[in-house]
């Protein structure tokens, strides 16, 4: 049996006139002054074009074009009539840029330094990307006061800039666990940082924060919440290393359950004689069916799309007419 992968695009990167190009989507008035739009139109301005324009062969000379619906019709408004295009193989608009090419904050602030040493300066960084200097100065220190450890544990999770702002009050073992926690939790957002903060004891703390954290709490509210914090974070520790265990030992405890039960003179037995332990088995067995249900129900969860520059960026496999 062959394993070999099919090739996605042609290798070559051709220029084709935009006269031939057939767009799957529309670029609505309200898509031409969102905040992407106009990042994407600094970059072409300042850069150049990047990422070329995926297209697919419809036959006679016309193509689909798959990806890049922005870039063309900011290209198409100022009279450029040739495009770089990068042709599929298929009609699947498989983008490689919602996961594929997903930019972490972490990765983007690795990116950022290594323009800036290689003389890109934070003025022309901010006119590409369409943002102020001082934006580009806070993802530049995006990690200052954040330990080795805890860049690793995130350096490919979507964490709001803010967080890491909460995280370097922490000293480096508290940066750890919190970190940790985040990922299991699936929870990147300042708000949640910030309550692991305020349970967090003095000691765990730099001193400049220290006070900071403190003020304005009740002493005795402020123990009961940094007690209940070590707690959550010891057990998380616990259970994470036994979660999956447990998970199985439960699966097959229950299908073992379920086909004893079935068995009508089990039932009765254990009706006369063990009635109160007949009752828990069987509200055991509807509650995993009941949380199997509803998981099975949920739908999947859609990536947010991010756009770098002025290419889109990580996209998931999808129709490109949809």
């Amino acid at each position: 049996m062959s394993t070999a992968v099919k090739v996605a695009f042609r290798p070559d990167i051709v220029m084709l006139e935009i006269a031939r190009l057939t767009t799957l989507k529309e670029v609505s008035p309200a898509m031409r002054h969102d905040q992407k739009y106009k990042q994407i139109a600094a970059s072409l301005e300042h850069v150049g074009l990047i990422e070329p324009i995926v297209v697919y062969s419809a036959g006679r000379g016309k193509y689909l074009v798959l990806e890049g619906h922005k870039r063309l019709d900011i290209l198409k408004s100022r009279g450029v009539t040739e495009v770089l295009c990068l042709l599929a193989t298929d009609d699947e608009s498989y983008t490689y840029n919602r996961r594929v090419n997903y930019l972490s904050p972490i990765g983007e602030h690795h990116m950022m330094l290594k323009a800036l040493a290689h003389g890109v300066s934070e003025e022309r960084m901010a006119a590409a990307l369409d943002v102020d200097i001082a934006t580009i100065r806070r993802k530049r220190n995006l990690l200052n006061g954040i330990c080795p450890e805890t860049v690793e544990i995130l350096k490919d999770k979507r964490v709001t800039p803010n967080a890491f702002a909460v995280l370097r009050r922490m000293k480096p073992a508290r940066q750890i666990k919190v970190s940790g926690l985040m990922v299991a939790a699936s929870n990147y957002s300042r708000r949640f940082v910030q309550a692991l903060l305020l349970g967090t004891r003095p000691d765990f703390l730099i001193e400049s924060a220290q006070a900071r954290v403190t003020k304005g709490i009740d002493p005795t509210q402020k123990a009961m919440l940094e007690q209940e914090t070590d707690t959550l974070l010891r057990e998380f520790r616990t259970v994470e290393k036994s979660y999956g265990a447990d998970i199985l030992t439960l699966g097959v405890c229950c299908r073992y359950l379920d086909r004893m039960l079935a068995n009508v003179r089990v039932q009765k037995y254990l009706s006369k004689r063990y009635p109160e332990i007949l009752v828990q088995l069987q509200q055991l067995l509807a509650d995993v069916n009941e949380d199997k249900s509803r998981r099975s129900a949920m739908p999947a969860k859609k990536a947010p799309t991010l756009e770098k520059s002025n290419s889109v960026s990580p996209r998931q496999k999808s129709r490109a007419a949809g």
